[in-house]
């Protein structure tokens, strides 16, 4: 692993200085065979999944921890039985924990994204995750982050916690429409891609239950590229599932980039910029219900409280239900299949603590659950439906009601096979 970091870092630093190509040159010719995977997947990573395989496996016969704890089926063996990352890997990373040898890492998207920021020809939009908070220090205010941003060459930031409010009021109407008595039952699609991937390879059967909508990153990409064509969007969170959400065939056209916090700290050490120095640079004013997304039980409590706003006087009440971490999903969802369930809003979160637990993340989750809980706090509205930002950009992407969020064919839409 030290010579992949070794070579990341000797090619952000050619990216940033216009020297990538004669560098990479260099580097192919230097780099020994069994490196050689390695180097283009820093060079070319739209060649390779969310998990890169550095070089062959070479673990003893048996099955290994890596095969062993996949829940996707991730990791195969070939036809000489030696062990593979597959096309069915779903980003969530604990592979590369177990991975002894350490030949397993998070795809790393930062070099070619570093090349386009330093020819200044296309307009690039950072969307950061709803989870930043705190990761950057406790000095970095989202204004802060904006600033940061721009001084990288980034032409804006916009923070995704303004779409999980949009995605919030499309939850709770759907809610609203579908739980009629007191069998049925919804499972939230909205935001983590290991719990959807789940649903989807494993428990196809409950996917009548979970609503046709894309994730707050897909719907934050489409808005901005809707209204800015030519854009090229970067999706920056805690999550490597999320580079694999992002080239999945009928959402591919919402993100160009994704880059995990730990990348992104390195983009500003390599740009010279230390975020916590930045002048404020205030924009986007999301609720308190789209900032607690990046926790576990988040999005339920949102829901919630957006659907008591907007429907007060309804009879059946949310009832949530949440699992913990990708091991308490299968769980909960095995036993949803069974028929065993006493809530009608289900929601499952991949990482341990929700996305503030991200294999990706730059502080503790604990330390991540209290910046979330006072960024939440500090919101100037409860709940999506009394944001006068969220429904000034919905009237600019067409949507003349709340209601017609639940039209069949609009960018917030997905459905589900």
């Amino acid at each position: 692993m030290g010579d992949f970091d070794k070579m990341r870092k000797t090619l952000l630093e050619a990216a940033k200085n216009n020297r990538l190509e004669e560098t990479a040159e260099k580097l192919k010719n230097e780099v020994p065979k069994e490196e050689q995977r390695a180097l283009d997947s820093l060079l070319h990573p739209e060649r390779y999944g969310p998990v890169v395989q550095l070089s062959d496996c070479v673990c003893a016969d048996g099955e290994a921890k890596c095969e062993l704890h996949c829940l996707f089926d991730g990791i195969k063996r070939d036809k000489d039985g030696k062990l593979i990352v597959s096309t069915d890997c779903a980003g969530c990373g604990l592979c590369i924990e177990d991975c002894e040898n350490h030949v397993l890492a998070g795809r790393v998207d930062l070099i070619p994204l570093m090349k386009l920021l330093a020819e200044h020809k296309t307009p690039v939009y950072a969307m950061i995750a709803p989870a930043f908070s705190g990761q950057f220090s406790e000095k970095v205010t989202a204004g802060k982050l904006r600033s940061a941003f721009k001084a990288a060459g980034f032409y804006g930031m916009i923070e995704v916690a303004l779409f999980a409010d949009i995605l919030t009021l499309k939850e709770a109407l759907e809610f609203d429409r579908a739980i009629q008595d007191d069998n049925d039952f919804i499972m939230t699609s909205c935001c983590c891609p290991m719990w959807v991937a789940l649903i989807k390879k494993k428990y196809s059967s409950l996917i009548p239950h979970v609503p046709p909508s894309v994730s707050p990153m897909v719907a934050c990409g489409r808005s901005i590229k809707h209204i800015h064509p030519e854009a090229v969007t970067v999706f920056i969170g805690p999550c490597i599932a999320k580079k694999a959400e992002a080239r999945e065939e009928d959402i591919k056209d919402a993100v160009d980039y994704v880059l995990t916090f730990q990348e992104t700290a390195e983009l500003f050490e390599v740009c010279g910029i230390d975020p916590a120095e930045m002048p404020e640079d205030e924009s986007d004013h999301s609720s308190k219900g789209g900032r607690i997304y990046a926790k576990t039980g988040g999005v339920s409590e949102a829901v919630k409280s957006t659907v008591e706003r907007l429907n007060p006087h309804r009879k059946i009440a949310l009832k949530a239900q949440q699992a913990d971490g990708i091991v308490d999903c299968k769980k909960m969802l095995l036993e949803i299949e069974k028929g065993n369930i006493n809530a009608n809003f289900i929601e499952g979160m991949g990482c341990k603590g929700g996305c503030i637990g991200g294999p990706k993340r730059i502080i503790p989750v604990d330390e991540a659950r209290e910046h979330i809980n006072n960024y939440a706090k500090s919101a100037s509205c409860k709940t999506p439906a009394d944001n006068p930002h969220v429904l000034m950009i919905l009237q600019k992407l067409g949507f003349d009601t709340l209601e017609s969020l639940l039209d069949r064919d609009n960018i917030f839409i997905r459905q589900f096979k």
